[in-house]
């Protein structure tokens, strides 16, 4: 590391107030469960500071996120205790703090500054105004492209583009003797994968979920159109086997110019902009994720969390790295270590008040992105959920992972679109009857 931060610092008197200087010698650990995103992976290699300065050692359990999800929600609902700290995100923070599960963050330091979170975030963190989970990244999704490759296809990206637009781009820039797609999204089963996505992006086609009595609406026009429009854009524009891609394989093909365009979370950008991973680096630019001219966007609205289950047996020293990793002076550090471009976005007011950070390209526009989404008001007709690309009741994440699956082997050709929507519909209905809604 070039400096030390006063975020350890900051850790350091954590710990002694606490009093977790241990007597006996015995050394405290934590275990973290996370994604193996780019920025948890930043995380990991400043902990070996923070383990100097507090005496606390971590040991990481890193996962690809749809194993994240099963081996963390298995482990908070039978009471595992195989972590101390968890990673997890909008959807299940709610409804987990409702269930007694996850500790509750009303005991975070002043030095903290618990105010300075961006209330998008504290709000989908949080239940009955108690925040159970400190968002370690913020984002919604945006539209990445080549500037190199538009420019050639004679088309100029608007900063808020329609979906007409995207597929005339994308078949504009694909070049299969290249190997260059026009477009890549993510077709991933998966309820946080390519469920998420197309979820997001049914918004803007006007469909939903449910209707106002929970019952599914996958038998409509909107979901259709929906689907028929992805999955014809993609066989036209797309890689092959998109229908396994999520965000990591798309972030990797954009990386590797093989990609036009990516609509993806907004925390990919510092990937893409960085030299260090793609040699297109300096030739991206952002967009808001697309619309249809029915007042909804495409983008998301989620955060990457740090959360401590009730069952563990090392809450003092959990609830130090919680406060270190997302604190402003986390941010500090890694922005004097690796510039402002490289810090966990989304999270802080603070940070979208700071000229060095304004200076970053995309930075305004992740800020934009955020803002526009609503998860009180996610689709053109009224629903009785929260949420934008996923429904904020405990049964969804098991009804998505299956809808999902069913929508990937339409894309992959297992199955027609019709099918596939037509089998969503039954599961989703059993599935909402079996648990009373219905």
């Amino acid at each position: 590391m070039k400096m030390v931060s006063r975020a350890l610092m900051g850790a350091t008197a954590l710990c002694a107030i606490s009093g977790m200087a241990l007597a006996d010698g015995h050394a405290t650990t934590i275990t973290i469960a996370t994604v193996n995103n780019g920025d948890m992976i930043r995380m990991q290699g400043y902990t070996d500071q923070f383990t100097e300065d507090t005496g606390i050692s971590v040991e990481w359990v890193t996962l690809e996120e749809n194993v994240l999800r099963q081996r963390v929600t298995t482990d908070i609902t039978t009471n595992g205790g195989q972590f101390d700290i968890m990673t997890i995100g909008m959807y299940e923070t709610p409804i987990w703090g409702a269930n007694g599960w996850l500790v509750p963050l009303d005991g975070l330091s002043e030095e903290y500054n618990v105010d300075d979170i961006l209330p998008a975030m504290a709000g989908g963190l949080s239940h009955d105004g108690t925040l159970y989970a400190a968002p370690f990244y913020g984002e919604s999704s945006m539209v990445m492209y080549r500037t190199d490759l538009m420019e050639a296809a004679g088309l100029e990206m608007p900063d808020a583009p329609t979906w007409e637009f995207i597929a005339e781009a994308a078949a504009a820039m694909t070049d299969r003797e290249n190997d260059v797609n026009g477009i890549c999204l993510r077709g991933k089963p998966g309820w946080g994968e390519g469920g998420a996505f197309i979820t997001a992006m049914s918004n803007s086609f006007g469909a939903r979920w449910f209707d106002e009595d929970w019952n599914a609406q996958f038998d409509t026009e909107e979901w259709a159109n929906t689907l028929n429009f992805y999955n014809d854009m993609m066989q036209a524009s797309g890689p092959a086997g998109f229908a396994t891609n999520g965000f990591t394989e798309n972030l990797n093909l954009f990386n590797q110019g093989l990609c036009g365009m990516w609509i993806d979370a907004t925390v990919a950008a510092s990937f893409v902009t960085n030299p260090d991973d793609s040699e297109y680096a300096d030739s991206v630019g952002f967009a808001l994720a697309p619309d249809n001219g029915l007042g909804r966007r495409s983008n998301w609205l989620w955060a990457w969390a740090l959360a401590i289950p009730a069952g563990t047996q090392q809450e003092e020293a959990a609830m130090t790295f919680l406060e270190w990793a997302t604190s402003t002076d986390y941010i500090e550090m890694v922005a004097a270590n690796e510039g402002w471009a490289n810090v966990p976005p989304g999270a802080r007011i603070s940070l979208y008040e700071n000229p060095d950070y304004q200076a970053v390209p995309f930075a305004q526009m992740t800020l934009d992105s955020i803002l526009s989404a609503d998860p009180n008001n996610p689709t053109v007709d009224p629903v009785p959920y929260v949420g934008v690309q996923f429904a904020a009741i405990p049964e969804f994440a098991g009804i998505a992972t299956e809808v999902s699956q069913e929508f990937s082997a339409a894309y992959a050709g297992q199955q027609t679109i019709e099918e596939a929507l037509a089998t969503a519909q039954a599961i989703t209905n059993e599935a909402m009857e079996a648990a009373g809604y219905r």
